[in-house]
């Protein structure tokens, strides 16, 4: 995938719905080269082409999350891959940046990755690293288990570090979710007591979502870029919770 492919997809994921004729202006291509990208972009599931506009997906769609703020959330994966150590179980949970963090440590053999995602599943299908993933109930919009028996899964294994996503944070909710079944097991991975870390770009800080995560558990880490406010990262770590701004693009 190319930066023009990646533009396009940042722009109709942030409108919702883009014109082929302001796609072209904006990426500075024929209409007949957007066209085009945007056969190739719906043949991947990243948009959905109507006629002279392409809409973005359901908001739950990881590929096309991954795709938008790329180079960010790439930076923020390969800090997080710096962390794993050799011989480790790691738990990596679901959403487009810890897909691309699962990504990045396909490559490894020496790690053994535990998740709840299909969609990370098969990215990992031809990695030489172990992979385990859990049972339960499979959401679709996701593409990850959810439920009682993704809860007694995890209460089955053990990992040395663990990687969330989240939807949104407020001093006044903490981190919240669109979905209340994935916020439980996310709950469940946090009540191990294991090194968490929640990984993700500046601007879900200030959102509420409508379901919070368990205030008996507490992640321990926050993995995020440079656009993280520094009131923000000063409220978080007056809450215990260790503030990692990676450098980006």
């Amino acid at each position: 995938m190319n930066p023009r492919h990646h533009q396009i997809i940042q722009l109709v994921n942030t409108r919702g719905t883009v014109s082929v004729s302001e796609l072209a202006q904006l990426t500075g291509v024929s209409e007949v080269t957007v066209r085009q990208d945007l056969t190739l972009l719906e043949r991947d599931r990243l948009l959905r082409r109507v006629h002279g506009s392409a809409l973005a997906l359901d908001s739950d769609n990881v590929g096309t999350r991954m795709n938008t703020r790329y180079p960010i959330k790439q930076a923020l994966a390969r800090h997080a891959a710096s962390l794993v150590q050799p011989g480790e179980s790691v738990f990596i949970e679901g959403g487009s940046t810890n897909a691309l963090l699962a990504r990045t440590l396909a490559e490894r053999e020496d790690i053994t990755l535990i998740t709840v995602s299909h969609y990370i599943a098969q990215l990992l299908r031809e990695a030489p690293c172990q992979v385990i993933v859990l049972g339960g109930l499979l959401q679709k919009s996701s593409e990850s288990v959810v439920g009682p028996l993704t809860r007694y899964s995890l209460q089955q294994v053990h990992f040395h570090k663990a990687f969330v996503g989240v939807d949104g944070w407020h001093p006044e909710t903490g981190f919240t979710g669109r979905d209340m079944l994935r916020c439980d097991v996310v709950d469940a991975v946090l009540a191990k007591g294991v090194d968490s870390y929640a990984l993700t770009d500046a601007s879900k800080f200030g959102q509420v979502h409508p379901y919070p995560l368990s205030s008996g558990y507490q992640v321990g880490h926050v993995i995020t870029d440079a656009g993280l406010d520094q009131a923000t990262a000063r409220q978080l770590q007056a809450q215990a919770i260790e503030v990692i701004q990676v450098s980006t693009p």
